[in-house]
């Protein structure tokens, strides 16, 4: 096999291998399609791009991607309400979200929420002022820069009632049956095993206890260079999967009442507010507009775990 190698002036996008160093590279191009990247490299690639998003700032393949200004009005857009950001420390909106489910959880002072992938502590911060002083929030974060962020972050506010641990969604470091409502924002997509996170979500919630998740879902398969494409699947794309899929997984670990809040298409989104974002995925995949438009969904849903 041949491969020619070309030199391109690399632009400020997160989406791929030279994320945000503006340098000119040698990229080679080859005939075949790279294999499917294993389970655990992909865990890994998420860990080291978001531990980078940490440190850098930047965002994942969307409209703040390697440290723009849009937090704010992405936030805005995606449903946070601007009295909520501005109680918020500098650095804990990352804009990286695809959703607002703090506000649909109708938290209760006195309640226990997890924040699945946590970040930078946007949600935990937002959920800690709504449980008070004797309510708790927990984030759960694989990533030691983000936790070291959002840690920062919390003690910025004086939220005390707050706390972040380090751990992988698949095997939560949090008891059975201890949690009132869980939250999670644009990261289950991100795990290769999707139905374990959701029977760890029935095994943390107490009977009766409710979630509210934002989350990207295909309606219908995706081109086979995007399935294949690492930083794709960083960016929230590849990584997600079909709907019928995710909530039978949901409906599996024994979580009902489902109701979708919001469903909107992911990808126009992104187009709109972040052109160049969009169009480097496409590029870099080959793809047409017309072969992914309506497919990549950002829904918001609740659901409940029996009593």
């Amino acid at each position: 096999m041949t491969s020619v190698a070309t030199n391109t002036k690399t632009t400020k996008s997160c989406c791929g291998p030279e994320c945000c160093d503006g340098e000119a590279k040698t990229v080679e191009h080859k005939a075949a399609a790279p294999a499917p990247p294993s389970p655990e490299r992909m865990v890994d690639e998420v860990r080291e791009k978001y531990g980078r998003i940490a440190a850098e700032g930047g965002g994942c393949c969307g409209p703040n991607s390697c440290g723009g200004s849009a937090e704010i009005p992405v936030s805005l857009g995606i449903g946070y309400r601007q009295e909520e950001l501005a109680a918020l420390p500098e650095g804990a909106n990352l804009g990286l979200g695809c959703g607002a489910p703090i506000a649909a959880l109708a938290l209760q002072p006195g309640e226990s929420v997890l924040d699945l992938g946590s970040g930078a502590g946007i949600d935990v911060l937002l959920a800690a002022r709504a449980v008070g002083e004797n309510g708790r929030a927990i984030g759960v974060d694989m990533t030691p820069e983000m936790l070291k962020k959002a840690r920062a972050n919390a003690a910025k506010v004086g939220a005390f009632n707050v706390e972040f641990r380090e751990g992988r969604l698949e095997q939560l470091p949090v008891a059975s049956g201890t949690i009132d409502a869980v939250t999670s924002n644009c990261v289950i997509n991100l795990v290769p095993d999707k139905s374990r996170v959701f029977a760890e979500i029935a095994r943390t919630l107490r009977p009766g206890g409710r979630l509210v998740i934002s989350d990207i879902v295909l309606d219908g398969a995706l081109p086979e260079k995007i399935e294949r494409d690492v930083y794709a699947y960083v960016g929230c794309i590849s990584g997600a999967a079909q709907r019928e899929a995710y909530f039978g997984w949901l409906k599996a670990a024994g979580l009902s009442e489902i109701e979708i809040l919001k469903d909107v298409d992911y990808l126009a989104t992104i187009r709109e507010v972040a052109p160049a974002e969009a169009e480097a995925i496409l590029a870099r995949t080959e793809t047409k507009w017309e072969d992914v438009v309506g497919r990549v969904r950002s829904i918001t849903f609740r659901a409940r775990k029996g009593a």
